[in-house]
């Protein structure tokens, strides 16, 4: 453990090194800004916070974003001598295995970070070196339980916990909504053909499409009530999104928790989804649900949406939602949980 800085409250500083495949600003999906929300409550802490990409990005020399220091892979800086001298290693998605190697090797303490439901989360961090397992939602909790009954061979981490994707209202609460139905990541598995298809039904409702940081995004040449615009760090995204946003559509094939859809509710925005466990684990009461294949349902729900007095109901529960899901607590909590690591 680092001694040579501590914070007000006379805890050592620890030197957290993490390994993802990419990051914000650039990398703006909802697993990569869970992780930097956990990263800057270790920063506000007092602790140091690196992170080192696994592939190349527009990026040649290292950053800092939010008090964190991203090292690109095209600086060809030494990471293994990172690991050495870390004291916690944290990774999601594809580096489990290999940081989980490194932290095996190194008599590191490492946290594996969980996004989804798939099997090869579960077996990927169920390796033995995992000391610390996040989940991002209850219903993945469960998951996982069951996932280590039917395998009981597995390795179970030592420990898990639960930490919903952290939002904090007051960084995505534009003023006042706009007047666009928007979805955010035109991939067809997000709902990026539910939207083309509503654009032409609705030919007199303005639609706005933010392209994704990943996968096919669908075109909407053609449309003109239909506006793209490139995907948006999630620094900028009250002012270029949720300011414009009247209606969230969320038709997602999969969703492990969906954090746009919390963004979302800070402004009292309605937010109208495909009845995925995870978003109706986030949404709550106030998630307005349609089977994503139902396109007469969601263009119906919609015309009923827009009239004011169903939509200045859904806003209130928007709202009302977004406050139950303050993550202060959740955040001080994982801030301990990493610093027993080490004690």
């Amino acid at each position: 453990m680092t001694k040579a800085a501590a914070d007000g409250g006379g805890r050592a500083a620890l030197r957290v090194v993490a390994r993802l495949h990419a990051a914000p600003p650039r990398h703006n999906a909802g697993a990569e800004w869970m992780v930097w929300s956990m990263f800057r409550a270790l920063v506000e802490r007092g602790h140091d916070v690196s992170v080192w990409l696994s592939r190349y990005s527009g990026d040649r020399e290292p950053y800092e974003l939010d008090g964190v220091r991203v090292v690109p892979l095209a600086a060809r800086l030494d990471f293994a001598s990172q690991v050495k001298s870390a004291d916690v290693l944290v990774s999601h998605l594809e580096n489990v295995p290999s940081v989980g190697a490194l932290a095996r090797g190194y008599g590191k303490p490492f946290v594996a970070v969980c996004h989804n439901t798939f099997t090869k989360t579960f077996r990927d961090m169920a390796s033995g070196s995992t000391a610390l397992a996040v989940y991002n939602s209850l219903w993945m909790q469960r998951e996982a339980e069951l996932y280590f009954q039917d395998y009981p061979k597995m390795i179970r981490p030592a420990d898990t916990m639960m930490i919903r994707p952290p939002v904090f209202a007051e960084d995505y609460r534009a003023r006042r909504p706009g007047d666009r139905i928007t979805l955010i990541n035109c991939n067809p598995d997000k709902g990026g053909e539910v939207l083309r298809d509503l654009a032409k039904r609705m030919p007199d409702t303005g639609f706005l499409a933010v392209r994704g940081s990943y996968g096919e995004q669908v075109d909407y040449a053609g449309l003109p009530n239909v506006e793209v615009v490139d995907h948006v760090s999630g620094h900028d995204m009250r002012e270029r999104v949720y300011a414009r946003t009247k209606v969230l559509l969320m038709p997602s094939s999969y969703e492990s928790w969906g954090r746009v859809g919390v963004e979302a509710m800070a402004s009292g925005i309605p937010v109208l989804a495909h009845p995925t466990p995870g978003l109706c684990e986030s949404l709550g009461e106030a998630g307005i649900f349609v089977d994503r294949n139902d396109l007469d349902g969601y263009e119906a729900t919609l015309r009923k949406l827009l009239t004011r007095t169903e939509y200045g109901l859904a806003s209130k529960k928007a709202k009302a939602r977004s406050a139950e899901l303050n993550p202060s607590a959740e955040l001080a909590a994982w801030c301990d949980a990493v610093e027993a690591l080490v004690r």
